[in-house]
């Protein structure tokens, strides 16, 4: 059901910008007081206007409309998890115990260098 309410919203808009760009602007009244042979059109003189504006009204209202259910079932739609969710889970496996860092028996640990200014460097070793 999604798919076809997709198809016919992206049919709806394809539509609206063919209808959009067929019809004149406002300036184009001026030509035909020229005579620019508009009452001969297949419409009649104001028919054309009337025709492409109410079918695109039309249009537009059925791109809104798939609009919001377009918006209703992505709404709806559950997650699919894959096919990984149906199966159990596998034990966890233990990481080995960390060992701690220490010399080697015998040796002694490197001391950190101490900071300038630090009464560290007064400490007898």
């Amino acid at each position: 059901m999604e798919t076809l309410v997709l198809v016919i919203h992206v049919l709806a808009a394809l539509a609206l910008v063919g209808l959009i760009l067929l019809q004149h602007g406002k300036g184009a009244d001026v030509g035909a007081a020229f005579g620019s042979g508009a009452s001969g059109s297949l419409f009649g003189a104001s028919g054309s206007a009337n025709f492409l504006s109410r079918t695109t009204a039309v249009l537009a209202v059925i791109f809104f409309l798939t609009s919001l259910g377009l918006t209703f079932f992505s709404s709806r739609k559950t997650e699919h998890k894959g096919v990984m969710a149906t199966q159990p889970a596998a034990p966890a496996q233990s990481l080995p115990a960390q060992i701690p860092a220490t010399a080697p028996a015998g040796q002694a640990a490197p001391a950190a260098p101490a900071e300038p200014g630090s009464r560290a460097q007064d400490i007898p070793k």
